[in-house]
């Protein structure tokens, strides 16, 4: 047995060598797809997290009346802190949010003049994060009970706001970005087994008289097809760790472009932390390719 398969990698080995044309395009056929395939798993990785860094910058804020005490202040945000939907809290006093705004407004000498004749027009903030965005509905309403049984005039909170738009839209956009960059991937594969399954017909014909000699001596189907398997494995195999280097460039290019979309991805140190994982994808996906696409040929031209 093992004698058999050492001569079947022998006999793959050198007939991929022998037929360099054929096998260069099998391999420039599944590196184009590879590339593809390392592309979608990085810019999944990508829109993930674009998608966790706009969730913790989008917030439900509380903004209170001028009227109301700090410590009923305090004791929602207590409150708030016990909901199982709540991941953080944050309070800003009266003081805190004058200062800010004089902060953001320290060129325009008017508008802090007009603060100093007026005084402290401001409440106390809470800033609200969730844990998931579907459930800052449940923390509005928890809010809006909250105000009416305060046990104030009007209650103590002036607005509850909260950009909910934004992450409904994010989440649309990524669903659909995943359902295209899947079907583009689905597609690429399926022209990738075609091509590669037509080339490598090229080797299976190239060798028609070696196979009709080895089915004459009495060699069963498997170790016919075992050759043509190896040749399909190596091709598989070289296209990954062409694809793999071909996606650190891509990656240093595409690193300026994002870095700056909601406090970005740096993609070349998620290349390089995740360089294991995506090596094995790349070359698991490629000697598969390569497999199916040998088997196909065989199994439809063959018909051994």
């Amino acid at each position: 047995m093992f004698i058999n398969l050492k001569r079947v990698i022998r006999s793959g080995s050198l007939n991929f060598w022998r037929n360099g044309s054929v096998a260069l395009a099998s391999i420039l056929v599944l590196t184009t797809t590879l590339l593809v395939i390392g592309s979608l798993y990085l810019g999944s990785a990508f829109l993930t997290s674009t998608l966790a860094s706009i969730r913790d910058r989008v917030d439900i804020s509380v903004a209170f009346k001028t009227e109301a005490e700090e410590s009923a202040v305090l004791a929602l945000k207590k409150d708030l802190e016990q909901l199982p939907e709540v991941k953080t809290v944050t309070y800003s006093s009266r003081e805190q949010e004058l200062a800010d705004f004089r902060k953001r407004h320290e060129d325009n000498a008017l508008l802090i003049q007009s603060l100093e004749e007026v005084g402290n027009p401001f409440g106390a903030r809470l800033s609200i994060l969730a844990i998931n965005p579907a459930q800052y509905d449940s923390i509005s309403r928890f809010l809006s009970n909250y105000n009416e049984n305060a046990g104030v005039t009007g209650g103590i909170i002036d607005q509850i706001s909260f950009k909910k738009d934004i992450i409904a839209k994010l989440l649309a956009i990524i669903s659909t970005s995943q359902t295209i960059g899947l079907a583009i991937s689905a597609l690429l594969i399926l022209l990738s087994i075609l091509v590669t399954v037509n080339t490598i017909s090229l080797t299976i014909y190239i060798a028609r008289e070696e196979i009709s000699v080895m089915r004459l001596v009495g060699a069963n189907n498997s170790y016919i097809r075992g050759p043509f398997i190896v040749e399909g494995v190596i091709a598989g195999g070289i296209a990954s760790f062409i694809s793999i280097v071909l996606l650190y460039p891509s990656v240093l290019w595409v690193r300026n472009l994002t870095a700056g979309v909601y406090g970005g991805i740096d993609l070349v140190s998620f290349y390089i932390s995740h360089f294991g994982i995506l090596f094995l994808i790349l070359l698991g996906s490629g000697i598969i390719l390569g497999t199916v696409s040998s088997f196909l040929a065989i199994g439809r031209y063959l018909k051994v």
